[in-house]
């Protein structure tokens, strides 16, 4: 896009002669505005905004100088000025630059003083743009950070007063998962290949919401390998447009079916909270739509309050089928897992399905298999095994697939307790740390590496956090970063070009992790040799 430039003087020869004198749009401009005198240009900056103001200092009703001056005082514009003048008086120039003024250009205007000033002026621009666009990363990644913070539950009065300073806010405030509903097909793709769709994705979400869009998280905290954006919905975004937020939900998830086609788009809303500080309560209640929604119809939007709350009565549990299930997943006894399965669902199908009863037989059977986790080891994170129960029997739902998903999650989890018992972390973990260091490049994935060395990948996920302290996917990132520091200082090769070498072939993803990571931009960090400010 072309800067936009303002000539202003009072002799009309002058202007013209300007805008004939140069090739502008060759240089990047665009001349916007041509006005008589200071009085005309801070009229027209009152509503329209300019790169470049070019300026004559004597001229009736206002000088440039006064014009400067009440430009900056009012702060009318921070576009760049050079001034114009016929007298090479160092008073006049020194006054410029108290209003700072870019540059001082004395007539007769010869082309090559204008070419150089304007190409002075538009790489200050491009160098203004860059620090803009790298502040507004850094308080984007302030708040995200923030707000994961309150998702994961702590009682974090400086986080919520952070998000509180920065964020619009009205209640009640729902915790929305942005969800795309093929998982199952998304776990073939290579890691660049599903960033590239989540990204699509965020896009999606962040066109329809336009200046709510800061209300977006890229990653959300919790499971391994997550394929959703999260939303921090407020009760303001509907009643700004004068509907209701059903209506408001409806469209957005409408919206980006519509702008991305092969996008299959589900919103899971969590409860209403009452503050920002409550914003667990909303993300968990949405983690919960997740189970059941294994178990229903699709729709395009979930609401927990309708799905997990909505019926009274007598609730039925399938209990005995369901055991039945327990048993045989812990004796990894096939024909008893296929038989079992069968008998659930068809004493689920006949009682109807209604929400109360999916919801108390999901928590019954997720329950009695976190207890056997833990009864093979006693350390294990129940909240992992729970995330990966949940994320394992959401991926398709009792129509028309859902049965065959359960065997085969099923069969998994057999596998998964047999190795809990056999603690087959032995060695494991060390030649994960030698494929990291060794394949950083690559497109590494704990589902891939869990399939060479023949372990369950929430298994290997789970003693890999518990040593580590972090995930494997933020190990991996870590280790990528830590390379890409030293490429930074030790070599003079271009960001981009860094970026593809420690395994990221999209820079501004590894932009943000870096900044994620090491509190700055990668420029900055070789500009600093390290320093971080």
């Amino acid at each position: 896009m072309n800067l936009k430039v303002m000539l202003v003087d009072d002799e009309p020869i002058i202007t013209c002669g300007l805008q004939k004198l140069i090739d502008w749009e060759a240089e990047g401009y665009e001349i916007a505005k041509t006005a008589i005198n200071g009085v005309e240009a801070i009229e027209y900056l009152k509503s329209e905004p300019v790169d470049l103001i070019i300026t004559d200092i004597r001229m009736p009703e206002m000088d440039g100088l006064e014009m400067i001056k009440q430009i900056r005082e009012k702060a009318l514009s921070d576009a760049y000025i050079v001034l114009l003048s016929g007298y090479g008086d160092f008073g006049f120039a020194k006054q410029a630059i108290k209003y700072g003024c870019t540059d001082y250009i004395l007539k007769p205007i010869q082309e090559k003083a204008l070419v150089d000033s304007l190409r002075s002026v538009a790489a200050k621009k491009q160098i203004t743009i860059k620090r803009q666009e790298d502040r507004r990363r850094l308080s984007r990644i302030d708040l995200e950070n923030n707000l994961r913070t309150l998702l994961k539950g702590k009682e974090d009065r400086i986080a919520a007063e952070y998000v509180r300073s920065n964020m619009r806010l009205s209640v009640p405030i729902h915790f929305v998962h942005v969800s795309l509903d093929d998982i199952s097909s998304l776990k073939e793709l290579a890691d660049d290949e599903v960033y590239a769709l989540k990204k699509k994705l965020f896009e999606a979400c962040a066109s329809f919401l336009g200046d709510n869009a800061d209300h977006l998280l890229h990653d959300i905290y919790g499971l391994e390998e997550t394929y959703d954006v999260g939303l921090v919905y407020c009760d303001y975004m509907a009643l700004d447009e004068g509907i209701t937020m059903e209506e408001y939900l409806s469209k957005m998830q409408a919206y980006m079916e519509v702008y991305h086609p092969d996008l299959k788009v589900s919103l899971l809303v969590g409860k209403g909270v009452s503050g920002i500080n409550k914003l667990s309560n909303s993300y968990s209640s949405a983690c919960a739509l997740r189970t059941l929604k294994g178990f229903k119809e699709r729709k395009r939007v979930y609401y927990y309050e309708d799905e997990v709350q909505a019926n009274s009565g007598r609730v039925m549990i399938c209990k005995k089928s369901l055991d039945r299930l327990i048993v045989a997943i812990e004796q990894n006894k096939e024909a008893d897992i296929v038989d079992s399965v069968n008998s659930f669902f068809a004493e689920m199908e006949s009682t109807g399905t209604d929400s109360k009863t999916v919801s108390m037989n999901v928590n019954y059977l997720l329950f009695q298999l976190i207890h056997l986790a833990v009864e093979q080891d006693e350390t294990v994170n129940q909240e992992e095994v729970m995330q990966f129960i949940g994320e394992k029997i959401s991926e398709q739902g009792i129509a028309p697939h859902g049965q065959n998903y359960l065997l085969e999650f099923a069969h998994e989890y057999a596998d998964y307790l047999i190795q809990l018992r056999k603690n087959s972390s032995r060695g494991i973990l060390q030649e994960l740390e030698r494929e990291v260091k060794e394949h950083y490049a690559e497109n590494l994935t704990l589902r891939e590496l869990s399939q060479k060395y023949f372990l369950n990948s929430s298994y290997l996920g789970q003693i890999f956090r518990k040593k580590y302290g972090q995930s494997f996917k933020d190990y991996l990132s870590s280790y990528r970063i830590s390379v890409a520091t030293k490429q930074l200082l030790q070599t003079d090769k271009k960001i981009s070009q860094i970026a593809e070498e420690v395994g990221y072939h999209d820079t501004d993803y590894f932009i943000s992790k870096f900044i994620e990571q090491m509190g700055c931009t990668p420029a900055k960090y070789r500009r600093n040799v390290g320093q971080v400010d």
